[in-house]
């Protein structure tokens, strides 16, 4: 099997692996299969990249005909690390709902769920790699279905509620998404991004209206996927009522999904000749650095951890928009790097919560004061990956909010240093007294048992190796970094 095909392969065995799973009937099984096809995917992107990094990008054919009649992948770096991390994520997450699923969902809905997860990764995937707007449209439809489903799949009234609401919002953006799509095939004749990227080139002067329009409907179509504020609505309930693997799936991979679209669609389909001529950029920017912002005031006043964490997930999104909006180089790099940071760290987070919440049965934050007695180490890797979000030196997000001011001071926007320096502030003020009020205090762990509520090793390991992977990539961060730039020169 040829190397230039794994990542056609890897998507097509997410899709065929889940068709069989309906047909299966012990959990076990489905756990296994899924499990290990996430392996099989990361596997092949890391061998991809490899040969990426050694031989360049390059445009892979699906079927008979060349494009723009015929369908095509575009594999490059970026694309490579991204495939890497929704499957190295995805195989984390499905390793701790394995010993977990059982609190969240039913016994006979668990085939379901992990059907539902493959096909939303591989939508993903699709998303990733895809160099044809409407066979992405395609695969936003499918990962709409499912990420709704892996949220109503729970049972609750709270989970339908949400759900519904998620599907209505995510159909709206999907519906604006598409008459974006309508729009260039008007103008360009073209579905193939290659191909439109060169007639917009060539047209532009004639459409100007149309293609002001035309990216508008982009951005707040992608935007209400992705949480850009003031679009989140949806989330918090949708993050916070879900299962915990799926609110750790939904904002560790779905919402980055959708957002390196966005930067396809400004970068790859009309082009910096043509972007640098409209107001996009500068209204990105200032919608991110307002999501900054008001995602974490919102977190502060928020009494349930998983809504903590979800109201988060709008400012961390928000880091992205800025530096999306910034309009450099370097800001569509860090962009980028930020995706992967803030991918492992909220997964470790969300993680984390869900087993604190499993074992104690309580959600409130005021009902988990001194919860660090009984549950050490649990606490301890949330702890961990909080201080990543606040920016804490050598982890990611620090890295992410130091490159993001340097990208500002090359914007010649040296003002919006202070809306990073907030940000960072407010991180702060609501993630920090959840790990002081859970192991200090003497009235909060009065009566506290020590590791009275633990879970065993096997069942940490997966919230341990993404805590360790954040080092890594905090560590690592130039080598990261570097490679980015490669992939979008």
């Amino acid at each position: 099997m040829p190397i230039d095909s794994f990542p056609l392969v890897a998507l097509l065995l997410l899709f065929i692996t889940a068709t069989i799973m309906p047909v299966i009937k012990k959990e076990k099984i489905s756990k296994g299969i899924s499990l290990i096809s996430f392996l099989a995917c990361f596997l092949m992107y890391f061998v991809t990249l490899n040969y990426v990094i050694k031989t360049g990008g390059y445009y892979y054919r699906i079927g008979h005909f060349p494009a723009p009649i015929g369908i095509e992948f575009y594999v490059g770096v970026v694309e490579c690390m991204l495939g890497m991390l929704f499957t190295f994520v995805a195989s984390i997450v499905i390793w701790y709902s394995i010993y977990n699923i059982d609190y969240d969902i039913s016994k006979e809905k668990i085939n379901l769920y992990y059907l539902l997860i493959n096909i939303l990764v591989g939508s993903l995937l699709g998303i990733v790699f895809s160099n044809d707007i409407f066979n992405i449209f395609v695969f936003i439809e499918i990962g709409n279905l499912a990420s709704c489903g892996i949220v109503v799949i729970k049972d609750k009234k709270e989970n339908i509620k949400a759900g519904i609401k998620y599907l209505i919002m995510s159909c709206l953006g999907s519906g604006l998404v598409l008459m974006g799509i309508a729009f260039l095939y008007s103008i360009t004749g073209h579905l193939n991004m290659t191909f439109i990227h060169e007639s917009m080139i060539k047209n532009y002067s004639q459409y100007t209206r149309i293609t002001t329009i035309t990216l508008g409907l982009f951005t707040i179509g992608l935007g209400v996927k992705s949480a850009m504020f003031p679009l989140h609505t949806w989330l918090p309930d949708a993050h916070a009522n879900a299962p915990t693997s799926s609110s750790a799936i939904l904002s560790s991979l779905v919402l980055k999904g959708y957002v390196w679209f966005l930067i396809k669609i400004i970068y790859k389909v009309f082009g910096k000749e043509i972007i640098n001529n409209l107001p996009i950029l500068n209204i990105i920017l200032i919608l991110g650095s307002l999501g900054m912002i008001f995602g974490s005031i919102f977190a502060i006043y928020q009494k349930n951890i998983k809504k903590v964490i979800a109201y988060s997930t709008v400012a961390q999104m928000g880091y992205i928009f800025f530096a999306i909006g910034l309009g450099t180089e370097l800001g569509v790099t860090i962009a980028i790097f930020h995706i992967i940071g803030h991918a492992v760290t909220k997964g470790a987070l969300f993680l984390s919560a869900g087993s604190i919440i499993q074992s104690t049965g309580l959600k409130e934050l005021e009902d988990l004061k001194g919860v660090g007695r009984e549950m050490p180490y649990t606490l301890g890797m949330f702890f961990i990956a909080s201080l990543s979000m606040i920016g804490i030196p050598v982890l990611p997000g620090f890295v992410s909010k130091w490159y993001l001011a340097l990208a500002s001071i090359e914007a010649n926007k040296i003002i919006l240093i202070g809306v990073i320096l907030l940000s960072s502030l407010l991180n702060a003020i609501y993630y920090f007294p959840i790990a002081i009020n859970g192991f200090f205090g003497e009235e909060n762990l009065k009566n506290k048992v020590y590791k009275s509520k633990e879970k065993p090793l096997k069942e940490l390991l997966p919230i341990i190796i993404l805590i360790l992977t954040m080092i890594y990539i905090g560590v690592k961060s130039q080598s990261i970094i570097d490679l980015i730039k490669t992939g979008l020169v």
